[in-house]
């Protein structure tokens, strides 16, 4: 067993949550390390697809104290991108990564005071021990594909959307997509553009239009104060379980993404799935309901815009029409079916976007509830000395988007600073 050097901090995961504190950290000053289980950057290259588009512009897509420039401030950018731009900045700001090292185990050393964290480097086991922990891997780090799957008889191909890469891999047929989240959409968009015949299952996720009155619509609810909105803030706490809204990818361009415009080119929706036998699948009832509350998001979003460009008095130009943001008569698009017939309809491949899950059991320190989720504050857990970073809804609505990462980073590496600080004037 090899046993590294003591640092005060350790970081576990080396994504854009870990880059941003670990910048902010070396700020002040404090001795730490990043442990990343993969590449720096590896999961935007290795779980998404060839035509992958971030939805936000690159503007807002920073890590602390850089700059897109001018001439990229508006353009989408791809995973490839992101990736070459987090490789370079670890360059540029020297930051201590540690890549291809797994955490087992983090516990505490009350000897010590402290933490040991327990890890494989490159399949040797090695210890590390430090002050404070930051656990930065995000609460989206597992794969989630619901038990069904196991009904599907064989022939079928099954993946899950991190392991879709283009419409070119896929075996010939029809492709049936379990999941309208962002990913499900825009993986099903790629797919019929391709010229594939797609079926979605749907579910209750709400939308945006891509440019409203003028601005990008991201331009609006960052003004407006949207992000900002803490979780004591709601009218109702439910809403914290909100998907994150559909917003198009595109390099430039405006148009919105929606179940109607999916539709319009051909991709035949259905409701939520409900069960699998053999070669059936069958789906709920709900695909209306489902359509209904996208379109009834977007007109919030657009009705709270006109609001505050009002009472701020705020010169913006009138809507323009967006085609696939208008609400639609459900029997125009949809044809009320609730089952499928996998070899009639001559479907190969199955999609599974039903998204990630967490597994922080590594944590053998009482941080986590009984359903194994943080217990924190903030992103200050239960125990002193460990926090949490790039959580959903961790201080505000921004907190697991790219763009507001930085400002809990900073939060968090503000507090730890102190805590050290604190630390030293005891001991002395």
């Amino acid at each position: 067993m090899k046993e590294s050097n003591r640092v005060e901090v350790i970081i576990i995961g080396g994504g854009y949550a870990g880059l941003s504190v670990s910048y902010y950290l070396k700020q002040h000053g404090i001795s730490h390390a990043i442990l990343e289980r993969g590449q720096v950057g590896e999961s935007w290259v290795s779980q998404r697809w060839d035509g992958f588009r971030l939805n936000t512009a690159s503007k807002l897509n920073t890590l602390p104290g850089l700059d897109c420039g001018e001439n990229e401030k508006h353009a989408f950018g791809s995973a490839q991108s992101l990736v070459s731009s987090m490789q370079d900045y670890v360059k540029m700001n020297d930051l201590p990564i540690r890549q291809n090292v797994l955490v087992k185990q983090v516990e505490r050393d009350f000897k010590d005071n402290g933490f040991v964290v327990t890890a494989l480097e490159n399949s040797a086991i090695c210890t590390f021990r430090c002050k404070q922990v930051i656990v930065a891997s995000g609460s989206q780090s597992q794969k989630k594909v619901p038990p069904l799957a196991s009904g599907i008889k064989t022939g079928i191909r099954q993946l899950h959307s991190s392991e879709y890469r283009s419409a070119a891999a896929l075996p010939e047929g029809g492709v049936l997509v379990i999941g309208s989240g962002q990913s499900g959409c825009q993986i099903c968009e790629d797919l019929v553009n391709a010229g594939r015949k797609v079926y979605l299952s749907t579910s209750k996720v709400p939308r945006c239009r891509r440019h409203y009155r003028g601005r990008d619509i991201m331009d609006w609810l960052i003004l407006s104060g949207f992000f900002e909105i803490r979780a004591d803030q709601l009218p109702d706490p439910a809403m914290q379980n909100l998907r994150t809204p559909l917003l198009k990818g595109t390099d430039g361009g405006r148009a919105s993404l929606s179940l109607q415009a999916l539709a319009k080119k051909g991709v035949m929706l259905f409701g939520r799935l409900e069960n699998v036998s053999e070669n059936v699948v069958t789906f709920g009832d709900d695909a209306k309901t489902n359509l209904r509350f996208g379109d009834e998001f977007s007109e919030r979003v657009k009705g709270m815009i006109d609001a505050f460009i009002k009472e701020n008095n705020i010169h913006a130009p009138a809507a323009t029409p967006d085609v696939d943001d208008e609400p639609v008569n459900p029997e125009d698009i949809l044809k009320n079916e609730t089952w499928v017939d996998l070899k009639a309809y001559h479907i190969s491949t199955i999609i599974w976007a039903t998204g990630y899950t967490s597994d922080f059991s590594y944590l053998k320190i009482p941080v986590l509830d009984v359903s194994g989720s943080p217990i924190h504050q903030d992103g200050l857990s239960a125990v002193e000395g460990v926090y949490f970073l790039g959580l959903h809804w961790q201080r505000s609505r921004k907190s697991d988007i790219l763009f507001g990462l930085k400002d809990d980073a900073r939060f968090i590496a503000d507090k730890i600073s102190s805590a050290l600080k604190k630390q030293a004037c005891v001991s002395s």
